[in-house]
């Protein structure tokens, strides 16, 4: 099969004892695959929905996040980030039609466990006051 890229190969020379190679051309970016597990619980009073998630919140993962997201239909959605270590704009941007789509429908959403890194970067992207921040799910009433 023939290569459809084409790469240019250069060599530049210093002062005739360095030689320096470098390589033009595409490269290819694999964007990690880092899971995301999503543990869906409903509270035992029936008026809550915990989502418990573990990993990353990013591009290549947020679609199940998403999904459990638009089915939810409880009068409060409770998103514990305890063992969420970073997210990215992508999750940021999930995070945030979350927020609308509750808002839209007269549900709450909250946030628990959020740890300094995201809290930063919910503040960095000024959608933090979108949001109501809880220690745990057992202080969320």
């Amino acid at each position: 099969m023939p290569c459809l890229l084409r790469f240019c190969h250069a060599r530049f020379t210093i002062h005739s004892a360095v030689t320096i190679d470098y390589d033009f051309g595409p490269k290819l970016l694999r964007m990690p695959k880092e899971p995301l597990h999503i543990e869906d619980l409903v509270h035992p009073q029936g008026d809550k929905r915990i989502l418990r998630l573990s990993g990353p919140l990013i591009i290549s993962n947020l679609f199940e996040f998403q999904s459990l997201v638009r089915a939810n239909e409880s009068p409060r959605l409770v998103l514990d980030f305890t063992n969420v270590p970073y997210i990215d704009s992508a999750g940021i941007g999930a995070l945030v039609g979350a927020y609308v789509s509750h808002q839209k429908e007269g549900r709450s959403l909250v946030l628990v466990g959020v740890n300094d890194r995201l809290h930063n970067a919910l503040q960095v992207t000024r959608v933090e006051q979108f949001f109501s921040f809880f220690p745990s799910v057992e202080d969320v009433a």
